[in-house]
């Protein structure tokens, strides 16, 4: 038998006054009288009630100290284990989170859990009917309301712990939903108590809660970011100390496989320092920073997942584009109404030459034009002179049996409506895709050469009702993508595990192969113009690789811990289910029985023989005085 709260013994000491009570008696007041020989019975009171008498056995004084007993032991709430948790209904959530993964405990607190469930499992009645929820960042029922107790357990030793959040809403939604229409409930906690401390639905049933886990000694990277600065690239880093001492730790920064730095912290308990790195360059790469413990080959804490954390410095995501031209306001209005694109524009110079800046551009754009060298970069041509790519003749007018080909850069394009008035006659060249045809001579077609994406409009725009219709936004929206594509995705803020990265394709893709930290290759099956990408509970940095014929292309993003909740490795004794805070229970009281109603009854019961002795005492006494009475 194990008390659950000992602190109510101490009410055993109200024993003392108690006996004080009945050693301590009321003098009597002196008389003088003729004889004693009448007042021997008066003398024998009258020692017996002299104060530090001996005790002598008194049976009322025996009443009250069990009464006084048996409320104590009931304020300390005793309680003897049973062979079962529970009949009925049982639910039991393990935890699976990121903080399961310590191994403060062998070998790991999730394996302790699982101990713990499979112990729990054994003991319950035969007819009992069995839900296992593995409660991670998607809670997962295992198994419902199975009596068999083999498939239960074959299910729970599948179970595997996950390297992120726990969502604990859903998990107890879950239960409350296994619960449903079963009268007699209980719900059993596995966890190292990393629960929310408010918001959490009520539990059906009765609760219990079992700890994992010893100790509380964490350190942990909790920020790693990048930011673009006035002469290059930040980088902030932040570390903090969950533990209850004073700490030292050693934080190195890499680039690649280079060192960039390594500092040393002393860090006091509950604390936290941060450090920020300038002048970096602005060279896209993935960062890395990692914690170790200052002394080699000494172990920092038994939780790794949160002492290495990474950050992807990604190329500019804004477009620049340069429309040299002698003014069109259609182009300017259409490169103005795209997301992520800076235009610049360049005019001609007085004698008709072009003078194009020696400012790097993603994209050129010749309304009309063309210089007799092309800069590097993209390039788009517009009613095209001659110029070093290709040869233009005479303009034709005929604009019968137009056709639009399939192609991506096509897309939701409907020429139907569209009227050109003439355009400039080109010979296909060899690098080159007809995407719009007329008469069997191209009005637009686009292509690859010299390492350069290439689209070319052959007539004016103004000698058409293109930019009058709604292809004309579709189709220089598709062109520009292609000539100067977007990032895929967003790299500079990281995820957390299990939150999803939308990725859009560059134009021309034709498969995108994502590889996770641990070399796992997904393959992403391309449909419509975005994709979903879920596997990201690894933290790491990902590599997403855009593959297109013999070319590909490579962006990375990254996954970060970075959760209070999971770094906090300090067991919880106490956690708050709805309106309820459940005590833990350590693993051997799950089938406990306590026993304090039996106490508090057996004192209520000893109060009124106590009550029935002491008016029987009185009664004789009382009927003395009686008028006519007799002894």
């Amino acid at each position: 038998m194990n008390f659950l709260l000992p602190a109510g013994l101490a009410l055993l000491a109200l024993a003392i006054p108690i006996l004080l009570l009945y050693m301590l008696k009321l003098r009597r007041k002196q008389a003088q009288v003729s004889s004693t020989l009448l007042w021997e019975q008066l003398l024998r009171d009258r020692q017996a009630n002299a104060p530090w008498q001996k005790l002598k056995r008194n049976l009322l004084l025996i009443l009250q100290l069990l009464i006084l007993a048996a409320l104590a032991l009931a304020f300390a709430r005793p309680a003897v284990q049973t062979p079962v948790v529970a009949s009925g209904s049982v639910i039991v959530l393990l935890d699976a989170s990121a903080s399961m993964n310590a191994a403060d405990v062998e070998p790991s607190r999730f394996e302790a859990a699982r101990r713990i469930a499979a112990a729990l499992i054994n003991e319950t009645a035969a007819a009992s009917r069995l839900t296992l929820i593995l409660v991670g960042g998607t809670p997962e029922i295992l198994i419902a309301a199975e009596s068999d107790k083999t498939l239960v357990q074959s299910a729970l030793a599948k179970a595997e712990v996950t390297q992120g959040g726990a969502d604990w809403a859903s998990a107890f939604a879950l239960a409350a939903g296994a619960s449903y229409g079963s009268a007699d409930v209980t719900s059993v906690i596995i966890s190292d108590g990393g629960l929310p401390e408010s918001g959490l639905p009520a539990l059906p049933g009765k609760i219990r809660y079992v700890p994992v886990g010893e100790s509380g000694a964490n350190l942990a990277i909790t920020a790693l970011a990048l930011r673009p600065a006035g002469r290059g690239t930040e980088l902030f880093a932040k570390v903090q100390n969950y533990g209850g001492g004073s700490r030292s730790v050693l934080l190195s920064i890499y680039f690649g496989e280079d060192l960039v730095l390594a500092r040393q912290f002393e860090l006091e308990a509950d604390s936290s320092k941060s450090l920020t790195l300038t002048d970096l360059p602005s060279t896209p790469g993935v960062y890395r920073a990692r914690i170790t413990h200052p002394q080699e080959n000494e172990n920092l804490d038994s939780f790794a997942l949160d002492d290495t954390a990474f950050a992807v410095h990604q190329a500019s995501s804004v477009r620049r584009a340069l429309l040299v031209s002698e003014g069109n306001l259609f182009i300017e209005q259409a490169l103005a109404s795209l997301p992520g694109v800076r235009p610049f524009r360049a005019l001609p110079a007085d004698d008709g030459t072009l003078q194009i800046p020696n400012d790097p551009f993603g994209l050129y754009i010749f309304d009309g034009l063309a210089p007799a060298e092309l800069p590097p970069g993209n390039l788009l041509f517009i009613n095209p002179p001659d110029n070093p790519l290709f040869e233009t003749g005479a303009a034709f007018t005929d604009m019968s049996n137009t056709r639009v080909n399939e192609s991506p850069l096509t897309r939701y394009v409907d020429w139907s409506t569209v009227h050109v008035l003439q355009a400039r006659t080109v010979t296909l060249p060899d690098w080159a895709e007809a995407l719009i045809e007329a008469g069997g001579k191209p009005l637009v077609f686009a292509g690859e050469t010299g390492g350069r994406r290439i689209a070319v409009l052959t007539f004016d725009l103004r000698e058409s009702d293109l930019p009058l219709q709604v292809a004309y936004p579709i189709l220089f929206s598709n062109l520009i993508n292609y000539l100067l594509p977007p990032s895929p995705f967003d790299a500079t803020q990281s995820l957390q595990p299990g939150q999803s990265l939308v990725i859009s394709p560059p134009p021309g893709t034709e498969r995108v192969v994502v590889a996770s930290p641990s070399n796992i290759a997904y393959n992403l099956p391309l449909s419509g113009s975005a994709l979903t990408f879920t596997d990201t509970n690894e933290p790491g940095y990902y590599a997403v690789n855009f593959i297109a014929g013999d070319s590909s292309t490579v962006e990375y993003f990254a996954v970060n811990l970075f959760d209070p909740a999971e770094s906090d490795l300090r067991p919880r004794e106490t956690i708050q289910a709805g309106q309820a805070e459940v005590t833990a229970n350590v693993p051997d009281q799950i089938g406990q029985r306590e026993l304090w109603r039996w106490l508090a009854g057996i004192a209520f019961v000893i109060l009124l023989i106590e009550w029935q002795v002491y008016h029987r005492k009185r009664l004789p006494a009382a009927l003395t005085r009686i008028p006519g009475g007799s002894r």
